[in-house]
Order: structure tokens, then sequence, then C-alpha cells
């Protein structure tokens, strides 16, 4: 069969292909080409900038076009170059020197990967389009949904709930605060991840510029790669590197946004919980159904997407962060097929956080049920009590309150308020107590 959405293998490429296909821009094996192909060129311009040789404004212009205008059909006369090169960067070198002959710069053709090996292609190319993806694509998507959790949060910030700990009814909090916890760690570990540098290896077949030095050796190689890299790509030179990247940074990059999945893992399953709880309800798409077999059913299909689209991209998260920082002495090939699978991670990431905004523009609060728990579980304000008691150093509050609450099926507001009547306490401060109310005992919490 012919390759569509309906025969892809993988469900990034077919039944999610509409929602993620604008990714191939940076992952796929014709962005790889574009991407190899900025480098090269940017390095001839840096190397004409050196007046190793002589570029006209115009034909630099025309140089860019080459991949500011890349196409497929140009990516698949790369590929027919491969089938005799079985090399793709040596077939990339091959196409620019073609396309120096059309634009009559066949003077600097052996100027075209100078002194340099594929990985000093490979390792500033992928480190530039991961460093695209990432601010073009990611970064935006984690902002945009930290904001919209900050705006439930605000919609939220009055309406006490009950909450639950170890799964049984606790201290009562607030709904819009516990939203804001999870926008809180969302936003440090986005902050954190985006401290990290993005690097890149470029100094020619084990880092040395053997070749560079050996031909010119008056020239300081290491100042010019570490401008090309910075001022021409906008990446960070590793000073010292083998034949690859080492990947510590891409590394620690892929552990942060393993980070910000398990976080939002965290958060699909609370959400989930609290839909089970009929705390919220869900908007019903007309057409739309839950179950094959019971119409009643309005499942919370979003939330429990991007569980599953998170977890499968911590997987592979996870063995990428493993595996690219090691490579046998000053290299093996091993990084080269895991990195192309750099795109599949972010792509299950990218869904999930658009299942996740999909998921929260279906809610609808239902205040009724939330104070309806909230009204049954008075147990929960013995905590109140007995630390005030403590305050006025009653005897043994906390035992008073343990023996009035633990195991009792049915603590309401006038059990609590028979048991501070037989206080031996103040008028005064058993009015004090017996204001204290599931509803009302929130505590506080800073402003947002």
């Amino acid at each position: 069969m012919d390759l569509t959405a309906l025969t892809a293998i993988s469900p990034i490429d077919g039944r999610y292909r509409n929602q993620l296909q604008h990714l191939d821009q940076y992952f796929s094996e014709f962005a790889l080409m574009r991407y190899r192909i900025l480098v090269e060129v940017e390095y001839l311009i840096r190397l004409s900038r050196k007046k190793f040789f002589d570029l006209q404004p115009s034909k630099i212009k025309s140089l860019r076009n080459l991949y500011q205008h890349f196409s497929p059909e140009k990516a698949m006369d790369i590929k027919e170059v491969e089938k005799t090169t079985n090399h793709d960067v040596k077939a990339v070198e091959y196409y620019i020197k073609k396309e120096l002959d059309h634009l009559e710069l066949e003077d600097i053709r052996e100027w075209v990967h100078f002194g340099l090996t594929s990985q000093d292609i490979n390792n500033t190319a992928i480190p530039l389009l991961w460093k695209e993806s990432l601010e073009n694509e990611y970064y935006p998507a984690v902002a945009t949904l930290i904001l919209t959790l900050k705006k439930l949060a605000a919609n939220w910030k009055n309406i006490p709930m009950l909450a639950h700990t170890h799964g049984q009814p606790a201290s009562p909090t607030r709904l819009g605060k516990e939203i804001m916890v999870f926008a809180e760690r969302l936003l440090q570990q986005m902050e954190l991840l985006q401290t990290i540098p993005n690097t890149c290896k470029f100094g020619g077949a084990t880092g040395n510029f053997n070749a560079h030095y050996t031909a010119y050796p008056d020239i300081n190689w290491i100042k010019f790669a570490n401008d090309f890299c910075s001022k021409s790509l906008g990446l960070q030179r590793q000073q010292f590197t083998t034949q690859i990247e080492h990947y510590d940074h891409l590394a620690a990059q892929l552990d942060g946004i393993k980070r910000l999945n398990t976080i939002l893992v965290d958060f699909c399953r609370d959400i989930w919980t609290y839909i089970s709880m009929e705390y919220f309800k869900q908007k019903v798409k007309k057409g739309e159904v839950g179950s094959s077999a019971m119409p009643h059913k309005v499942n919370p299909i979003d939330f429990e997407n991007a569980e599953g689209n998170l977890g499968l991209a911590n997987a592979i998260l996870e063995h990428l962060s493993a595996k690219l920082p090691v490579s046998r002495m000053q290299r093996d090939l091993t990084d080269s097929t895991v990195l192309r699978n750099l795109g599949v991670p972010f792509a299950h990431t990218v869904l999930a956080l658009r299942s996740v905004e999909k998921g929260l523009g279906k809610l609808l609060l239902n205040e009724s049920k939330i104070r309806q728990d909230l009204e049954q579980n008075w147990a929960v304000v013995a905590e109140a009590i007995q630390t005030v008691l403590r305050r006025e150093n009653y005897p043994r509050p906390y035992e008073a309150l343990k023996d009035l609450t633990r195991g009792v099926k049915t603590v309401d507001s006038k059990t609590i308020n028979r048991f501070i009547d037989k206080l031996n306490i103040s008028p005064a401060l058993k009015k004090k107590l017996k204001a204290i109310t599931p509803f009302n005992y929130l505590g506080k919490n800073p402003e947002w």
C-alpha cells in the first residue's frame, strides 16, 4: 500500500497527522536535509567573511536560497545522490556543489565542507532544529497551558473544596489553589528548562581542527568556530569534544521535558478523578458518543489520551537521555539512528498538550456536588478544633477528637456542636469553635 494517513505505521503520521504534520519542518528527513544545507551554506558565508574567498552580496542571497527555498523535489535529488554515496551528509555536500555550478560559483566548490566531518554538520543541524522546535512549538504550548491554568485558578479562586489525602477526606482547600499548584510546578520547571544552553560540536574529525590547522596553521580556528556557532547559528559550541557532541545538555533538556510531562500526568489523573467524583461535568458535543454500548457516558477521553501520550513520550525521552551521552571512545554510530527519533517524543508531547487544553475547555464546574461533599464531611474540622484547644492548654484534645471522629460513619454539624457543648471551656470559645465549618476552614494562600 502507498503511505497515507491510513496506512502509516506510526499514529504520529497516521491518526494524528492532521494535528502534528507541521512538526515535519523540524523532524522529518526533509527538514534534516534543509538544516544540513543551512549549516553548510552559513559555513561557506562565514569563510568568505574571513577572506578565504570573495562572495558578492547577490551570491550570498542566492546561496541562502538553497535552504530558504528548499523543496521536496530538491530533497529527492539528494536522495538520488545518496543511493551512490550511501552517506547522507556527503550527498548533501555533492548537492550543494552541483548547485554552486548553477550559481556560477564553481571556483569555491572545494570550500564546501572544508576541513569538516559529517558530525560537524549533524551536531549543528540537529541542535539548531531542536532549538527552533522548542522556541517555536514547545515553549509557546506550555506557556499557553500555564496561562489557561492561571485563568481557571482565578475563576475558581473562592470555591471551597474537600481535599483528599491517601484517598480520604482531609482539611478543606480551594479549587483555584489546587489548580495553581500545577501552574506553579509547570512554570518553575519551564524556567529551569530554558536555562539549559543549546550546544553543538564543530571541530573536525575528532574535535581538534586537525585538518584546519594543517591547511592554515596561522588561523585561530577555535575562535572562528566559536563565532560561527554563536553568531551564525545561535548555538553554544562545546570546547572539548570527540567526533560527536557529548549530548549532555540535550539529555538535560530531554529530562526537563520528561519532568514537565510527569507533572502533567499527575494533573491529568487529578482532573480525571475530580470528573469521576462529579466535581466537574463535561460539555457534550452533538453527535459524539462516549461508549458504543452505554449511551449515558461522557468519558474524560482528552485527559486519558494526554496521559497515554505523555507516558509514551517519557519512555522514549528516558531512553534518549540515557543513551545519547554514551559513545565508545571517540565515537560510535549508535547516536545517529537514535537521534532520528528525536521528533517522536516531541510529537507525542505536543499532542498531549493539545489534549489537555481541549479537555480543560470542556470542563463544567459542578459546585453543588463539591458543596455536598463538604457538608457530608464535618469531621475535617476536627483538626481546627483540636488545634485551638491545644492553644488553650485543654487536656488531650487530639485524643478527644479522635474518639469522636475516627471510624464513625456520620459526623455532621450536629455531632460537632454536641461535642463542643460538652467541653469545659468558656461560652465565647464555644461560639468561636462552632463558627468553624468545612466551608470556611480554608487557611490562606499567596495572592495570584
